[in-house]
């Protein structure tokens, strides 16, 4: 284990209890800059990426001014990176921009009272555990975690300050979505019985970056801090930038796009986590040399884990090599359905007059009815459509100043994580994947998953 890799382990632990210790170090409690109402919101840039420059940055620019924010930082282990992100805020916000070669040297410097993370998929949890401790308050992309590990520390750690968190979770910021959650919550929906979730693209491209590949250079990053507590690896620039290609550096599917379906599911239902996960797929059509799946099938069973004759069950289907890019998602209760692609609640499917009466019972038919309009989603580099990440983005900066909960605090990222989690562990060992609520361990075979 290199000697960076282990100060980092040691330092996530030793703040986890509360304890960091460190010449220049400071805790969320040591260090806390009061932000008052006229105060400028100072924030920094945690990895320009792709999902930034196309999704934050304009999110950030429609509603900045109005509550009075500002970007004074890039972070970024990757100088083109750096330097790209420095110059292209600096034109945004008609000022320099300080280029920081990694997160510490940032937090340092005391630049920035809130961050934007949008790293490698594997590398977010532990992002935010390092802004948390200090003193940030965070918007994080998700997949929050990809491992338990990663998933129960940067939670604890999280619960255990004051800091307002965002998971980048933004369907939660979508009208259509917030009158669904309403409509099932409030009961006239009836019990969800199976919920059908599809994501369909055929993009050769998607997650690959050959020609940016070819223009990374060991010597311009820092490869281990790109590891963080990832296993000792030998330097390999597609996985430094086609991690989505990569376990353990992403899961793929499960945490790109199921993550963010898989939400929807504990939002609208109050359940946490399924009771069980299986999985199946391979890498039937994209033979480049990566190792997540490019098709699955991952099916769910939700409900409370002490009254097993009642629940539902999820089913989530991906593939890369034939799809019309609109991401489905259709709720199915007795009496009906709940289309989020058609944005309608309708009887189809419902329990008729006719079959009733044969078995004395009464008919349950939903009425017909539309839910609020949202940009549509597409599977686009933005995962979401602008408005519903415009929409996350300004719920986050108005908690930032009301110190309120968002509407996706970090207890939706704990969740859609172990969902995540359970796919991996079912998808990597060909069993039945469980949750243990006493360990919060993530199990195949009576075992706890290991990557």
């Amino acid at each position: 284990m290199s000697s960076s890799r282990r100060d980092f382990i040691k330092k996530t632990a030793l703040t986890t209890a509360g304890v960091y210790m460190g010449a220049n170090a400071f805790s969320a409690q040591s260090y806390r800059r009061i932000i008052g109402s006229n105060d400028r919101v100072r924030v920094g840039v945690v990895g320009f990426s792709d999902r930034h420059r196309s999704s934050h940055m304009p999110s950030f620019m429609n509603h900045y001014k109005e509550l009075n924010f500002d970007i004074v930082a890039v972070s970024d282990i990757w100088n083109k990176r750096r330097n790209e992100g420095t110059a292209m805020w600096k034109e945004k916000m008609n000022h320099d921009i300080v280029g920081c070669r990694n997160n510490e040297e940032m937090y340092n410097k005391k630049l920035v009272d809130a961050v934007f993370v949008s790293t490698a998929d594997f590398q977010h949890a532990l992002h935010a555990v390092e802004a948390v401790n200090a003193g940030c308050d965070v918007y994080c992309e998700k997949p929050f975690a990809e491992t338990m590990e990663d998933n129960r520390l940067a939670f604890k750690t999280i619960k255990a300050s004051d800091r307002i968190v965002q998971i980048g979770s933004q369907r939660r910021s979508g009208a259509n979505y917030i009158q669904a959650a309403e409509f099932i919550q409030s009961g006239k929906f009836g019990p969800i019985k199976m919920v059908e979730l599809t994501w369909n693209v055929n993009q050769p491209g998607r997650w690959r970056r050959p020609d940016l590949v070819a223009q990374l250079r060991e010597e311009d990053t820092d490869w281990k801090r790109f590891l963080l507590n990832r296993p000792a690896d030998t330097y390999d620039p597609r996985k430094y930038l086609e991690y989505r290609l990569f376990w353990p550096y992403s899961s793929g599917l499960p945490g790109q796009w199921m993550s963010h379906q898989i939400d929807t599911v504990h939002w609208f239902s109050g359940l946490k986590h399924p009771r069980s996960a299986v999985a199946n797929g391979g890498v039937y059509m994209w033979k480049d040399g990566r190792k997540n799946w490019d098709t699955i099938t991952a099916v769910f069973d939700y409900g409370p884990a002490d009254d097993l004759t009642t629940g539902f069950q999820v089913s989530f289907q991906a593939r890369m090599d034939n799809g019309d890019e609109h991401p489905s998602e259709i709720y199915y209760s007795n009496g009906g359905e709940l289309n989020l692609i058609t944005n309608k609640v309708s009887p189809k499917g419902g329990l008729t007059k006719h079959y009733a009466d044969e078995m004395h019972m009464q008919p349950n038919l939903l009425p017909e009815m539309n839910l609020d309009q949202s940009e549509k989603v597409v599977a686009s580099a933005n995962t979401g459509g602008d408005v519903l990440t415009s929409n996350h983005v300004r719920n986050w900066m108005e908690c930032v100043r009301s110190r309120k909960q968002p509407h996706a605090p970090v207890e939706a990222g704990y969740s859609h994580s172990i969902a995540n989690i359970m796919t991996t562990a079912a998808s990597h060992t060909g069993l039945k994947a469980t949750f243990d609520e006493a360990t919060q361990e993530v199990m195949v075979g009576g075992k706890i998953f290991k990557y």
